[in-house]
């Protein structure tokens, strides 16, 4: 039996996670397994409830679990919070450090039956097979920052960025490893030419290769990968990057698979795993069924993969899902060129329905 911390969250967070549970219970059935689901409060569901976005509560249920799955997490009426209460602030960044979540996977896959939803040419990407790996734990997002007055009445905001060689090799070994088990290449991003963690990032990443002789590794500065991501995004396999880099260049991503509701994640690194769709929380859109839940039921295909160690069960989803966009079914994000409109529920009831065929 497989334990399952359950964290819906915000917006749409309740309305994607029961897709994708309804996906792993008809894996149960089909292939004889037992998970067992366990929900709890995080992000701004939490702080309307208990006055904090991460209770003690949902992190023990965390950490007794075999894996987690989260919905998403925020909404503009939390943005005026101090900012240790804010959902993002207060919930994930705090669940990934306590978990030592280092490492970050987001597959960029366009499905054949996605072609037309992308906004570039077909000849661009079609085929396009990326696996970005982002350091999740280190770098801006978990530096000091503060602020102070300045003379002229004003303030001055600071964040400090900062990378040690431990937490550079133990992301860069990951994606080495990755790439090894793909097509054999790995791009390194970074901003060497100015910033002195990325020229660390980099001499580390370089000496590390000498491990890796079966990879090709390069280097790319971030602005240079960000338009290479759209001029020619077939070049690339696997990409390491450290941690705002890997946020921002993973939303520019999802964009070659035709919508953000398109790209799952994994984040791993300690005993206890986290999958989670790569969107946001998309308050504008909650409570209208219109919530695509794809990247969420392509989520709990890598728990499947990652951490249940189901290798035919995860590619059982993957292969559904295939089958249910290839038969033209679209949420609304999918619509730009046709199809036959489903709802949330219903485009979760249709990969149920591939995946017990």
């Amino acid at each position: 039996m497989f334990k399952i911390a359950v964290l819906p969250g915000d917006g749409i967070g309740v309305e994607i996670v029961p897709e994708a549970i309804k996906a792993l219970e008809a894996i149960a059935q089909k292939y004889g397994h037992e998970f067992q689901f366990t929900e709890a409060l995080v992000g701004g569901a939490a702080y309307d409830t208990t006055g904090t976005p991460l209770p003690v509560e949902t992190l023990d249920l965390c950490k007794a679990s075999d894996a987690v799955l989260l919905g998403a997490i925020g909404a503009p009426k939390y943005d005026t919070l101090p900012v240790h209460l804010r959902p993002e602030v207060g919930a994930l960044l705090p669940l990934r450090k306590e978990l030592q979540l280092f490492a970050n996977l987001r597959p960029c896959i366009l499905f054949p039956g996605l072609l037309a939803a992308s906004t570039l040419k077909e000849e661009v990407i079609s085929g396009v097979d990326i696996l970005v790996v982002r350091e999740l734990t280190g770098g801006l997002y978990f530096g000091d920052r503060f602020r102070e007055a300045t003379p002229d009445g004003g303030q001055k905001a600071t964040d400090i960025l900062s990378y040690s060689t431990y937490e550079i090799e133990r992301i860069a070994r990951f994606a080495f490893e990755a790439a090894g088990a793909r097509r054999g290449k790995l791009c390194s991003v970074d901003k060497a030419n100015v910033i002195e963690t990325s020229r660390l990032w980099r001499e580390t990443v370089t000496e590390l290769a000498k491990e890796y002789p079966q990879v090709e590794l390069t280097h790319m500065y971030v602005d240079n990968c960000s338009m290479q991501l759209i001029r020619n995004p077939r070049q690339f396999d696997v990409i390491v990057t450290e941690n705002m880099f890997g946020d921002i260049l993973t939303d520019e991503a999802s964009m070659l698979t035709g919508s953000i509701g398109m790209l799952p994640s994994a984040s791993i690194g300690g005993q206890v795993s986290l999958y989670e769709p790569s969107h946001g929380s998309a308050p504008d859109i909650a409570g209208q069924k219109k919530a695509n839940p794809l990247a969420t039921i392509l989520s709990v295909a890598m728990m499947l993969r990652y951490t249940c160690k189901l290798e035919n069960e995860a590619q059982a989803i993957e292969n559904a899902v295939r089958t249910v966009l290839a038969a033209g079914y679209r949420t609304p994000d999918l619509m730009e060129q046709g199809g036959t409109p489903v709802s949330t529920v219903e485009m979760g009831d249709k990969v149920v329905e591939a995946i017990l065929k």
